[in-house]
């Protein structure tokens, strides 16, 4: 086949992943109209459409999609294969893609692999921070951070993380109004600060449990929001009850600004695992990330 048969099917590729033109064109590394020229040029010798255009999105056709399935895993292969050579290279090289929520990523993933770029520079990571469950083949990462009971069984998972609890805090002043809650289902008659998780699309059903019986509570308030931050910023403000990784309240539960409740109502769990496809053959530069990730054996972080 001719190169420039194949620098089009590439083309097609990230066109019909990325559902954009122009964050394809970025990808690739050319302008959105020779990219449009690329495909309209690919479908006419082809004889068939393969891409729906739209004012806001481009979407594969029937044809299109039958076409990405045969050939985009087999440039996903040649990418994988191009990355492992850098073994024979002096220092690792490559870009490591990694799917996770934003305050492991800053509280965890980041000051580990900090030593590990300085000392190889040729190596970069690209995150994607999502709280929904990103399916990690497909998207071409190599690797998500989940909590460990949310990860699938054909995955390997790496635990980067110690074992965390959950607490459902809010401020003093919050509480100088309303009473203190002794059981989960006292929270139905708080204020309650919800999230929004992207994967089901629905509202975070409060998990907690005592003496191994579980207690899922539905709570409703005034604010929702689909990362921690915000939870976190509201309740300091005194808007109302939160309820998220301890971990995540740590310092200001330390210093007094806000107060927890219900703690024996939440025991400890997994923490974050590091996760890749079990078929896949690292490259060297994931596996110098994935060694920087994992938790040493004594259990500490």
């Amino acid at each position: 086949m001719a190169r420039r048969n194949l620098n089009d099917l590439q083309a097609f590729v990230t066109v019909a992943r990325e559902g954009s033109f122009t964050r394809a064109a970025a990808l690739i590394g050319v302008t959105q109209s020779a990219l449009s020229q690329s495909m309209r040029g690919l479908e006419a010798r082809l004889g068939i459409r393969l891409l729906t255009r739209t004012t806001r999105s481009v979407s594969p056709t029937d044809a299109g999609e039958r076409l990405l399935r045969a050939i985009g895993h087999r440039f996903d292969e040649i990418d994988a294969e191009l990355d492992a050579l850098t073994v024979l290279r002096d220092k690792p090289a490559g870009t490591v893609r990694i799917t996770c929520a934003d305050h492991v990523l800053s509280n965890s993933i980041l000051p580990r692999l900090l030593p590990l770029l300085r000392e190889y520079p040729d190596i970069k990571v690209e995150f994607d921070v999502n709280y929904g469950f990103r399916d990690i083949v497909a998207d071409r990462f190599d690797a998500g951070v989940r909590l460990g009971e949310s990860i699938d069984k054909d995955m390997i998972a790496v635990p980067i993380g110690p074992p965390l609890r959950m607490a459902a805090v809010a401020a003093p002043s919050y509480f100088a109004s309303h009473p203190v809650p002794k059981s989960p289902r006292d929270l139905l008659s708080h204020r309650c600060i919800n999230l929004r998780l992207p994967t089901y699309g629905g509202l975070y059903a409060w998990e907690f449990e005592r003496r191994g019986r579980p207690v899922n509570v539905h709570v409703e308030g005034p604010l929702t929001f689909n990362t921690s931050p915000h939870i976190v910023m509201a309740a300091l403000a005194g808007l109302g009850v939160a309820f998220l990784p301890e971990e995540e309240f740590s310092p200001h539960l330390e210093q007094g600004r806000l107060t927890r409740v219900l703690e024996d109502w939440c025991p400890a769990f997994p923490g974050y695992f590091l996760y890749y496809p079990s078929r896949r053959q690292p490259s060297p530069a994931f596996s110098l990330v994935l060694a920087a990730l994992r938790l040493p054996v004594s259990g500490r972080a």
